[in-house]
């Protein structure tokens, strides 16, 4: 089984992406440097907005979900795991962990990359306010 959730961002100036261990999506608008797991702001939907179905599936230890982030012609795929512990209920903020770690922000854990391990080039065009991030999120089971 397998459902697919797409909601769009925005770039931002000060977006760095150097975090280890982490990278983050958020509906914010804002952003400070200290921020540096964030990889788009200004997202149309956070984890609350996210389908039954989609936050069902995910919610099994055995789920594999995958996070494709695109812009201007460049693409990352992030793959990770679910866990039956997710609650999936921020209004704001997606969060992806390489960890096992889980919060109400938390989309997934065990992932294979965090904001450091994304690539510069797709970085570099993220830190444009005027870049469009189309984020697709699948979760198999």
């Amino acid at each position: 089984m397998r459902v697919t959730q797409e909601l769009h961002a925005q770039g931002h100036h000060n977006i760095v992406a150097k975090h280890p261990t982490t990278f983050e999506i958020t509906r914010a608008s804002q952003l400070t440097l200290r921020g540096d797991c964030v990889v788009a702001v200004q997202a149309t939907k956070g984890l609350r907005e996210l389908s039954a179905e989609f936050k069902r599936l995910c919610r099994n230890d055995g789920s594999r979900i995958l996070v494709q982030l695109q812009a201007a012609g460049i693409s990352e795929l992030i793959e990770g795991r679910g866990s039956h512990r997710l609650t999936l209920s921020h209004a704001c903020e997606i969060v992806v962990r390489k960890s096992g770690f889980i919060s109400d922000r938390t989309l997934m854990i065990h992932s294979d990359k965090a904001a450091c391990d994304i690539s510069r080039d797709l970085i570099k065009v993220l830190s444009c306010p005027m870049t469009r991030v189309s984020v697709r999120i699948t979760v198999e089971l």
